[in-house]
């Protein structure tokens, strides 16, 4: 996983470009500290999947969602390019 950013103390990871089921997606990380641990949420690109998730409440899930969508340019390019800092 790629760093991309850290954001009200939530940061955010990417992979590279994989392939599932024949198309192209990039999966991203979200984890913030909490007193147990860590909350997280996963998902892919394109279409915002989350796939798993704990801690967040439903109005943070939307907008890390909304996040992801605004940033997924971005991410989509570091992604291909092997990260951020290579980009």
């Amino acid at each position: 996983m790629y760093y991309y950013s850290t954001v009200n103390d939530i940061v955010t990871t990417h992979s590279a470009i994989l392939e599932q089921d024949g198309f192209d997606i990039v999966k991203i990380h979200f984890e913030r500290p909490n007193n147990d641990g860590f909350d997280f949420l996963d998902m892919t690109l394109p279409g915002e999947i989350v796939y798993k998730s704990f801690g967040f409440s439903e109005d943070e899930i939307l907008y890390l969602k909304r996040y992801a969508k605004n940033n997924s340019s971005l991410i989509w390019d570091f992604a291909q390019k092997g990260g951020g800092i290579n980009a």
